[in-house]
């Protein structure tokens, strides 16, 4: 990885790359109750990229897996905590405006 991350700045990109961040920390090696909270939002995220969602659902689950996020305990893994920090940032894209 390279020390820049770029967030996408738009919503919908912004949804897409969340999901990736997270899926990145699947194989990371990180501690199991942590990976449970992030398996959970990964899980949540990847809803969230459903192109049949409408803004309204797609926000709601952007903020469940910001608050799973806020639950998860350090990672002791620079790189798992790269995607994380990506990870919250994109849900603050996306819960910019609300």
């Amino acid at each position: 990885m390279t020390d820049e991350i770029d967030i996408p700045t738009e919503p919908r990109a912004a949804v897409d790359a969340l999901a990736a961040h997270l899926t990145a920390t699947a194989d990371r090696p990180v501690p199991p109750a942590t990976n449970r909270w992030l398996g959970e939002a990964e899980a949540v995220a990847r809803d969230a990229t459903s192109d049949d969602l409408d803004t309204q659902t797609r926000r709601k689950r952007v903020r469940q897996v910001a608050t799973l996020l806020e639950s998860a305990d350090e990672t002791g893994d620079a790189v798992a905590d790269r995607h994380i920090e990506a990870a919250i940032e994109c849900c603050r894209v996306v819960l910019a405006d609300e």
